[in-house]
């Protein structure tokens, strides 16, 4: 790189959800319909384990398919990267051209719903309390961002907490929203169509559709069509 580049920022097109993704071959859907039959839940998941890490065609190939023959439902296009993981996937509802990262994981519930629409990003070790989920088409969530979606009651106080039950809370993430890096959203949020959620934010309350929040708690910053006060602030005020 040249030293009159060094340093500068750059805009380029972006990536993933761009274009429509091509229909799977049909080969695919026939393998995971035969692992379907031939292994069942428990041994899918016992399979899952011998091509869960690898980077290789026939681990990338064998992920999906066994994603596939385990979740509710599943659109085409699936990406399911190294280490990713999941529990209850059989309450997992998956759109067409998602993405799920490295190390990822999906934390469902046998009587609950994990809805994920079209052309999702998942970054890599982030973590859905999947019990009462659903993520609208076109989300992108930043790497080790989290979704909480139950907490326990702490009540009666005379028992330990984590033996005390469970409030399942409904979490809902709209359209076109961005998730940064290391944020939490807390149970029973709504993050409303085109927001954006900062790096490292705490949600616990429900972010109005094409704003912008950050901060612990997060706290309302701006509207997606305003300037950026940050930057208006670093250039003296000038636009």
């Amino acid at each position: 790189m040249s030293a009159s580049h060094a340093g500068e920022a750059r805009i380029v097109q972006a990536v993933h959800g761009r274009h429509e993704r091509p229909a799977d071959p049909a080969y695919q859907a026939g393998l995971a319909e035969e692992l379907k039959q031939s292994y069942g839940r428990a041994g899918l998941i016992e399979l899952y384990g011998r091509f869960a890490m690898g980077d290789g065609v026939v681990d990338t190939l064998m992920r999906k398919a066994i994603w596939q023959a385990l979740v509710r439902s599943c659109g085409g296009g699936l990406q399911v990267a190294g280490g990713a993981g999941f529990k209850h996937p059989e309450t997992f509802e998956i759109g067409n051209g998602v993405f799920i990262g490295a190390q990822a994981y999906i934390q469902g519930r046998f009587d609950g719903t994990c809805v994920i629409g079209d052309n999702v990003w998942i970054g890599p070790m982030a973590y859905f309390d999947a019990r009462d989920l659903v993520i609208e088409d076109s989300v992108g969530w930043g790497p080790g961002a989290k979704v909480l979606g139950s907490a326990h009651t702490a009540l009666p106080v005379d028992v330990p907490i984590i033996r005390t039950d469970l409030e399942i809370k409904p979490v809902r993430i709209g359209a076109w929203a961005d998730i940064g890096t290391n944020a939490t959203i807390l149970p029973g949020v709504s993050v409303g169509k085109g927001a954006i959620v900062g790096a490292g934010a705490v949600v616990v309350s429900n972010v109005e559709p094409f704003s912008v929040v950050a901060g612990v708690p997060a706290k309302f910053i701006r509207w997606r069509e305003e300037a950026d006060p940050v930057l208006d602030i670093s250039r003296g005020g000038r636009s």
